[in-house]
């Protein structure tokens, strides 16, 4: 008999939400200056959670101005001094880490195992990380006296909230730059929480300001002539607009775009293990992550043993609650991104691809969507080549390993990949050709803020975390 598991929620109770939040500007709360507000709602069960000031043209002038005033301050500061802060940041990090999970969790609809072992772990060791670099910037290949660039604009997605926040702030805090953060519409709530951390932490007034707001602020945010560097992580359609309107200003951008990574099985590897890469690689948070492995390359002597496998392994996974500890698939993010994945889901169907989901009950509120794959897919499948950004693998087959690699580069996007054999020269010969930012052998969506993170082509340019991480926010 397979095991029943008894449900295992962790409790609400460890953080308290707000009736109202404001925008966090010069080191306080503050109502928008047109005294406009929009609600965030919970994706697991539909509940609004609070009220949010949202900013205008006239907030994100106010913001950038602040942090122009306090960057002749902070930048002046010893690299030694600016690390203490950074230092003193990741460990409130750590210590209100299961407050931060559990309302990343109900805000954005992931899994609270994923926000409690993998984001928050992560968002403290990319701040000591940074903290790390404050005092050696002349160490880090850039020169011998590299300067910050000034005020720092970045406009962050909603699949990480907190942890795109760190990958973005602490390299920009480290480096004396000075910041204006705009997360996104659905999960403002743990940006607004960090601006409590940061004056928990003692930092300066100004150094880091928080705008929740929707496009129009992070237009005029991106396009405010006092802003020296642009940071994005987003969809490829609006990078290539803030691309447009940032060139020829002298604004350093980078670009961290979208994805359809391809997971590349030979006939050696462990199947088993394998599954287990697969299931991390395209059904982490929910297939809501620009370097999901969302195109499965299995080559075709072991399609019907690898497929057989990992259908049984999807039967498995335990679709509901976002707050219960047993949970593996949570909630999509929003109404609208449900749609979009409902509705290229439909489209791979009408297209001949064959659909199969796993069997789960679906809860009667929220936004769900059962883990699914594709077969008879081929390249010509808009599945195959357009970023789903939800729960859905796309299955290819190829022969040969130069066939897998000519598959594997057929998409306009750049930015991962996987390769599973137990051959360690296919492994690195295989990488080499391979156009792809972030390569995984034998495992997926694994991170660390020493290594550089970023796309080519259509995902993007430029490098998040690691030495190369720096140079974004350095003028050099």
């Amino acid at each position: 008999m397979a095991f029943e598991y008894a449900p295992a929620p962790e409790s609400r109770s460890v953080v308290d939400i707000a009736a109202s939040y404001g925008l966090f500007i010069d080191g306080e709360f503050a109502e928008a200056a047109d005294g406009k507000v929009f609600k965030t709602v919970s994706p697991g069960t539909e509940e609004v959670l609070s009220e949010v000031a949202q900013a205008g043209e006239a907030d994100v002038d106010r913001a950038v101005r602040a942090a122009r005033r306090a960057f002749t301050g902070w930048s002046a500061l010893p690299g030694s001094e600016r690390a203490k802060y950074l230092f003193r940041i990741a460990r409130i990090v750590q210590e209100r880490s299961r407050e931060l999970a559990v309302l990343e969790t109900l805000d954005n609809g992931k899994p609270i195992r994923e926000t409690r072992d993998v984001d928050l772990p992560l968002v403290a060791a990319h701040f000591f990380y940074h903290a790390g670099w404050a005092d050696k910037l002349e160490h880090a290949g850039f020169g011998a006296d590299p300067r910050p660039r000034g005020v720092a604009a970045q406009v962050i997605p909603w699949n990480f909230p907190l942890l795109m926040l760190a990958w973005k702030i602490a390299p920009a805090l480290a480096t004396g730059n000075t910041v204006v953060l705009k997360p996104a519409e659905t999960t403002p709530l743990s940006a607004l929480f960090f601006a409590d951390i940061c004056r928990q932490a003692g930092l300066p007034k100004g150094v880091v300001n928080i705008l929740p707001g929707y496009g129009d602020a992070g237009a005029a945010l991106i396009g405010h002539a006092d802003v020296d560097t642009v940071a994005f992580t987003g969809s490829t359609g609006v990078g290539r607009t803030i691309a447009r309107s940032v060139a020829g200003t002298g604004k350093k951008l980078l670009l961290e775009l979208g994805g359809k990574g391809a997971n590349i099985v030979f006939d050696d590897a462990p199947v088993d293990q394998a599954v287990e890469g697969i299931v991390n690689g395209i059904f982490f948070n929910q297939g809501q992550v620009c370097c999901a492995g969302s195109r499965l390359l299995v080559q075709e002597s072991i399609e019907e043993e690898l497929l057989a496998a990992l259908k049984r392994r999807l039967s498995t996974l335990r679709l509901g609650d976002p707050l219960d500890k047993n949970t593996d698939i949570g909630a999509i993010n929003s109404a609208a991104q449900l749609a979009r994945i409902a509705a290229m889901v439909e489209r791979g169907e009408a297209e001949g691809a064959e659909r199969w989901s796993a069997p789960c009950e679906l809860p009667s509120a929220g936004y769900w969507f059962a883990p699914t794959l594709f077969t008879n897919v081929t390249q010509a499948h808009t599945v195959a080549h357009d970023e789903i950004f939800g729960p859905v693998l796309s299955v290819l087959t190829f022969r040969t390993p130069d066939e897998a690699v000519a598959k594997a580069n057929n998409t306009p996007y750049g930015l991962s990949a996987g390769v599973w054999t137990e051959k360690g020269s296919r492994i690195l010969a295989v990488a080499n050709k391979l156009r792809a930012g972030v390569i995984w052998s034998n495992t997926f969506n694994k991170f660390d803020p020493a290594s550089p993170f970023g796309g080519y082509k259509e995902s993007g340019y430029g490098r998040e975390g690691g030495r190369h991480g720096l140079e974004a926010y350095l003028d050099v």
